[in-house]
């Protein structure tokens, strides 16, 4: 019974991916797939929202078991961002994730060439347009860093007008997260202090404010 009412759910998930909130975004992870037949760009889920978006939570690279939408990574890596966020008091409207390359490559996790982060510039600038209201990018992990650092350098006029500003944190999973439990407390922090920051840069209040 319970797998069916997980497998009820991504139906549900599934059949809301042009929801109004979203169309827009996974509108857009439709034409990025035709540019590259036969590929693969996971959804935005619907519990996000582009007119209320100001946070864009930036991975590296689709993981092969992601499922349909884009997500933090596996579970643990969820699980540690969703604590973030609720520790800070980020609603999911408020947040939307990205993924630097969004195509899907199979067993290339956070292990991204030069030219691939490169390509991934063009539909991170398409994706920004869609989210007006969104003025902070925090990055996760080298690659989504290494692909904020390129975003910044187009000296788009977007960037200027929205007073965009990045964040660098860890990745949340894999080897990048792997250390004693005093470190990895102290990355969760660092994510915690970027977020928070982003909510106040966006006008959004964090828990207990």
């Amino acid at each position: 019974m319970q797998s069916l009412a997980v497998e009820t759910q991504q139906e549900q998930l599934w059949n809301r991916r042009y929801d109004e909130n979203v169309s827009d975004v996974n509108q857009l992870c439709d034409a990025l797939k035709e540019l590259k037949p036969g590929s693969e760009v996971p959804y935005i889920d619907p519990m996000h929202d582009t007119d209320q978006c100001r946070i864009i939570s930036l991975f590296s690279s689709p993981a092969p078991d992601s499922g349909a939408f884009i997500s933090a990574g596996d579970h643990d890596s969820v699980t540690r961002l969703l604590g973030v966020h609720w520790q800070v008091g980020l609603r999911p409207e408020y947040v939307m994730p990205w993924n630097a390359y969004p195509w899907l490559v199979p067993g290339a996790e956070g292990k991204l060439t030069p030219a691939q982060i490169a390509e991934g510039v063009k539909p991170l600038l398409r994706f920004l347009a869609l989210v007006p209201r969104a003025s902070a990018l925090v990055a996760h992990g080298t690659e989504a860093q290494k692909l904020a650092n390129l975003f910044l350098k187009t000296e788009n006029r977007m960037i200027y007008r929205r007073g965009f500003k990045t964040y660098k944190v860890r990745a949340l999973s894999g080897r990048p997260f792997a250390g004693s439990p005093e470190k990895q407390q102290q990355w969760l922090d660092d994510m915690q202090a970027a977020y928070g920051d982003a909510m106040a840069r966006t006008g959004l209040p964090r828990r207990g404010q």
